[in-house]
């Protein structure tokens, strides 16, 4: 199994070289995995331990360092999500991915003050959108590794399959269940362009507690979740339909006082992030599809919103 820092860098030093090189492509990988940024990480840290824990020879007796270290942070995490499902359930109200920080200010539909490397792109690209780490939370674990490894990563099904511990045909068949879910729940969206403009006049009816206008953005049978994890006030439940969600939006600003809403980028797409004195406090990942928002995801628990604590 090859990695994109292998081909830019060449064969790695089965040493140092491997953890420099390897560790971002491996955090894009767990995160995409397991949706939690705290999660990717303890993921790598255990990777590199059982990299360490080798002996100097059998590292070196390693051809590929990149592709041995993707492939252990790869079952890692699909034990992971074995268990994930178990702690969920005492989870307090919904749960939702961990959202990804970028604090550039989203102008003419793309990220500004962002570097064009392609190694990036976790903050850019569709695999990282809110709306995908939801489906990619529908899936099994097995299908979500297959299916995240082979059409993210370009991973052949021979590669997925020594990760999966199952034969290349079946990681093959898991890959396409996974691709059917995605194409069901995960419709043709507006341009992004478009979407920012959405995001903005939510944010502009929003602030001036117009109902009517924040009822026109959404769509009828639109669905609101919120994740306070317990630790913050939240929706325990979802918020269906358009009107019922403009509703409760004007009671949350009307509840709180002095709120911020700073338009900002969530998982490579136009979002809200509000703060109180400060302090972030929620952000808002949406989906759009015809023009409409059909999606509205609310992070509360802090937890979650350690990363966003600087803007």
């Amino acid at each position: 199994m090859t990695t994109p820092s292998e081909a830019a860098d060449g064969l790695l030093d089965p040493g140092l070289s491997a953890v420099m090189s390897e560790r971002r492509q491996l955090i894009n990988v767990a995160y995409r995995l397991l949706g939690s940024v705290a999660d990717a990480e303890d993921v790598v840290q255990e990777t590199y331990a059982r990299w360490y824990a080798m002996s100097p020879r059998q590292r070196e007796a390693i051809e590929s360092p990149g592709g041995w270290l993707t492939k252990v942070a790869g079952r890692i995490c699909l034990d992971q999500l074995g268990s994930a499902r178990a702690r969920r359930e005492t989870y307090v109200g919904e749960w939702l991915p961990e959202p990804v920080p970028d604090h550039s200010e989203w102008i003419g539909g793309r990220p500004t003050g962002r570097a064009a490397d392609p190694a990036d792109r976790v903050t850019l690209d569709e695999s990282i959108s809110m709306a995908f780490l939801v489906v990619l939370e529908s899936m099994t674990p097995a299908e979500r590794v297959a299916f995240v490894l082979h059409d993210v990563f370009r991973y052949s099904f021979a590669e997925v399959a020594d990760v999966v511990g199952r034969t290349p045909a079946a990681c093959r068949q898991l890959a396409s269940s996974a691709r059917r879910r995605l194409r069901a729940s995960h419709p043709s969206g507006t341009p992004a362009a478009r979407r920012a403009g959405i995001v903005r006049d939510f944010k502009t009816a929003w602030e001036a507690k117009d109902i009517g206008a924040l009822i026109g953005l959404l769509d009828p049978d639109a669905t609101a979740l919120a994740d306070g994890g317990g630790l913050a006030d939240a929706a325990p439940h979802p918020i269906d339909g358009g009107e019922q969600i403009a509703h409760y939006m004007i009671a949350v600003t009307g509840a709180v006082a002095e709120l911020t809403i700073l338009e900002r980028v969530v998982n490579g797409q136009p979002g809200l992030v509000i703060q109180q004195d400060g302090v972030t406090t929620a952000v808002i990942a949406f989906g759009i599809v015809d023009d409409r928002i059909a999606r509205l995801w609310a992070v509360r628990n802090p937890e979650k919103l350690r990363t966003w604590t600087t803007e």
